[in-house]
């Protein structure tokens, strides 16, 4: 059996802009497991997870072209991967709530808190302009840290090993980050 040769992300992009069926197993072959590590990270359920990779490749398939993310293909797909796995949590919400995805906004809305009445709500926009800016303001290990917890939903314990921390440390660090994301957004006059 052949050793698996993995293409660069340019490569695969053109492959789906081909229209060549081979982006997809290209794609698999590449991202497959990190794809279902992030849906899974949400979902806490592997065939769910399975299913949003594969549904990955579909709406990939469908966004390229006109999209050519060439410079940011993971981070291409796992926004959709994550849309997907979200889109489970909220089918499996109407019949109960998903503790990953709770635990994930409860940590969250000690820094941002849901306005009492739709007058007083920010537009979306504007809330997600400012959480960037905030982001790319940290150093990039503590943004790094931040990212893999509330967007791609890794538990503590996977970061600290991904990092070589102790997970009280990363425990720590996601609690300063919000107290700062906190007083960031006071701020700006959102919270």
């Amino acid at each position: 059996m052949k050793p698996l040769v993995y293409l660069d992300d340019a490569a695969i992009v053109e492959l789906y802009w081909q229209r060549d069926e081979a982006a997809i197993d290209s794609t698999a072959a590449k991202y497959g497991s990190r794809l279902r590590a992030v849906a899974n990270n949400l979902l806490a359920d592997e065939r769910s997870a399975e299913e949003c990779e594969n549904d990955t490749y579909l709406k990939t398939w469908q966004a390229i072209p006109p999209h050519r993310p060439v410079q940011h293909f993971f981070a291409f797909l796992a926004k959709i991967t994550r849309q997907l796995a979200l889109d489970a949590c909220r089918g499996r919400s109407r019949q109960k709530r998903s503790a990953n995805l709770v635990a994930l906004t409860d940590e969250l809305q000690q820094c941002i808190s849901a306005p009492d009445d739709t007058e007083s709500a920010v537009e979306a926009a504007e809330w997600g302009r400012l959480l960037s800016i905030f982001v790319r303001s940290l150093p990039q290990e503590q943004q790094g840290i931040f990212v893999r917890r509330y967007w791609y939903g890794d538990p503590v314990a996977e970061i600290a090993k991904r990092y070589g921390f102790s997970q009280s440390k990363v425990k720590s660090m996601l609690l300063r980050t919000r107290q700062a994301l906190r007083e960031y957004l006071q701020k700006e006059g959102l919270v």
